[in-house]
């Protein structure tokens, strides 16, 4: 899916991001991004903090 988005589409993308939110709230957008998609895949994984004790308590 990605393999079809060429550089002008993701300058674009860029581009109106910048825009929306701004230079000064980029590397917190991108903080919270990488921590929802850490989250996300601990989720698929079935690890979660609550798992993870329950293991190490047995």
């Amino acid at each position: 899916m990605l393999s079809k988005i060429g550089i002008w589409e993701l300058m674009l993308i860029l581009g109106i991001v910048l825009v929306v939110f701004g230079p000064s709230k980029l590397p917190e957008l991108g903080k919270t991004m990488g921590q929802a998609i850490s989250s996300f895949r601990k989720g698929v994984d079935g690890k979660d903090e609550s798992t993870s004790e329950e293991e190490t308590n047995k």
